[in-house]
């Protein structure tokens, strides 16, 4: 496992480091702001995010963590009251530790942490297994999707989208079920990321109708997905 470690203290950054170091992982370490994180999230299987003293500049790099990648993040934190730990979801983590904890219980919880995010991910096709979206080529077991111009480049969020309403097999998702399925939580009322993702998803395949909007339900493929084995 390749581990991001987001720690501003270098004394507790490298006791953890080496402790996980000790179980076979990978340790990666920065100690925060979001100008030196994004070019280091490819390849991370997990990210550990401490909270530190700036809890304010922490939760922006969850954000920022959030707007551009699915990888799982375990918050750690000293402050351990409930209203803290629902805002640490809230802001995308997956899971919340508090100090001071357990080595053994912090690599437990990873471990957990990558087992759902692999439950959650689009299931793969039995064998190299096409889809046809009204023209547009969907190959869910190796994550492509081919349009008019050539391959599609998609966010893993908006891939995850793209394989839920296709296995709906044009049945309406309700907005609750999409959010629990591609963030895996359902997000505050107010926010539009939802709106967002599908408005993006019909850009970039070329395709503005191909997810219909069910007002006050949630989405819909608009045309029925036929399916082929790839020779």
């Amino acid at each position: 496992m390749r581990v991001l470690l987001i720690e501003e203290d270098d004394r507790a950054a490298a006791g953890l480091r080496v402790a996980l170091h000790r179980l076979g992982m990978v340790v990666d370490r920065i100690s925060g702001g979001e100008r030196q994180l994004l070019g280091r999230l490819i390849g991370v299987d997990l990210v550990l995010l401490d909270l530190g003293p700036r809890d304010v500049a922490s939760a922006d790099v969850c954000r920022a963590i959030r707007d551009v990648s699915d990888v799982p993040i375990i918050m750690l934190s000293a402050r351990g009251q409930v209203s803290d730990r629902i805002t640490g979801l809230y802001l995308g983590a997956d899971d919340y530790l508090v100090k001071p904890y357990d080595l053994r219980e912090l690599v437990a919880r990873m471990k957990a942490v990558s087992r759902r995010r692999r439950w959650q991910a689009p299931s793969a096709q039995a064998g190299a297994e096409v889809i046809d979206l009204d023209g547009v080529l969907v190959d869910l077991a190796r994550g492509e999707v081919l349009g008019d111009d050539g391959p599609v480049a998609l966010t893993p969020k908006e891939l995850r989208l793209l394989a839920v309403l296709v296995n709906a097999a044009g049945s309406v998702c309700s907005r609750t079920q999409l959010m629990l399925q591609v963030w895996g939580r359902q997000l505050p009322r107010a926010s539009r990321s939802l709106d967002v993702h599908v408005a993006t998803l019909r850009t970039k395949l070329g395709r503005p109708n191909l997810v219909r909007t069910v007002r006050g339900v949630g989405y819909c493929l608009a045309y029925q997905a036929s399916r082929r084995l790839e020779k």
